[in-house]
């Protein structure tokens, strides 16, 4: 049984974690098998969309613990197990978002700790109403420390904080409102408007949206008159590619434009 299973849909790779019996739990063998899939879509020219979604009841509920207290046994107490788990763990979400393709999270269930670092991780997500999200290790006496940097990437302060340190969780409409999700649907529907988003970004100009994906992480850790600098750049650099004039001349023309992709 695949740790993470690959589906593609056209243009369209679909990864799913695969161990329901552990609510999809981030473990060393998930860590690195996510790592791995997305290192091999990256390389692979005829995907131009990602959709991150779990089996089962949940979409991921964080680190596995039982994993992470058996790293206690070592002589170190763990020190050097724990400092590795959480730098690969940060490996991983720093490689969803140098992914040149978009990545969309497909939620459902629970996304709790470093299942939540994941959804706020993604480019976008979507998830099934009433799915619920936490940062929630403060619980058991962890701060949620590595998922607060995603979290506070994608929410207002004040808003990220109280989740850290109540460690309560937030429904849909909740994340939505604090923007941690773009939408929630229906369960039924999630699988189908997840895609539909997918398919409507794989649509586009791969070369752009690449382009655009690592200028829209790069310029938000810039100053402002340097972003605009950053990106004039960008905005030439894509001006120059053929496919981009010929888009440009097709819409002139009112004409759907013949892209080499």
């Amino acid at each position: 049984m695949a740790i993470v299973e690959r589906h593609d849909t056209g243009a369209v790779a679909r990864l799913v974690l695969n161990t329901p019996e552990k609510l999809n739990a981030l473990s060393d063998a998930m860590l690195a098998d996510l790592h791995d899939s997305f290192d091999r879509i990256a390389g692979d020219d005829s995907i131009r969309a990602v959709i991150l979604a779990g089996n089962g009841k949940a979409f991921c509920a964080g680190h596995d613990l039982k994993e992470m207290q058996a790293g206690r046994s070592a002589e170190d107490k763990g020190a050097a197990y724990f400092a590795d788990l959480f730098g690969r763990c940060g490996a991983l979400m720093a490689r969803i978002q140098s992914l040149p393709q978009p990545v969309i999270a497909e939620v459902h269930g629970i996304a709790t700790a470093a299942g939540c670092q994941l959804v706020a991780t993604c480019d976008m997500a979507v998830a099934a109403k009433g799915t619920r999200f936490g940062v929630n290790g403060v619980n058991i006496g962890l701060f949620c420390s590595t998922p607060m940097v995603a979290l506070t990437r994608n929410v207002p302060r004040k808003q990220a904080f109280e989740m850290l340190s109540t460690g309560a969780f937030i429904l849909t409409d909740r994340a939505i409102e604090i923007g941690l999700i773009n939408r929630a649907v229906p369960a039924e529907d999630l699988a189908a408007e997840t895609m539909e988003l997918a398919q409507t970004v794989a649509s586009k100009l791969k070369a752009a949206v690449k382009i655009g994906k690592e200028a829209f992480y790069a310029q938000a850790a810039l100053p402002t008159k340097e972003a605009y600098a950053y990106t004039g750049a960008v905005m030439v650099e894509n001006m120059l590619d053929a496919d981009t004039d010929e888009g440009i001349r097709a819409f002139l023309e009112k004409r759907a434009p013949d892209w080499s992709q």
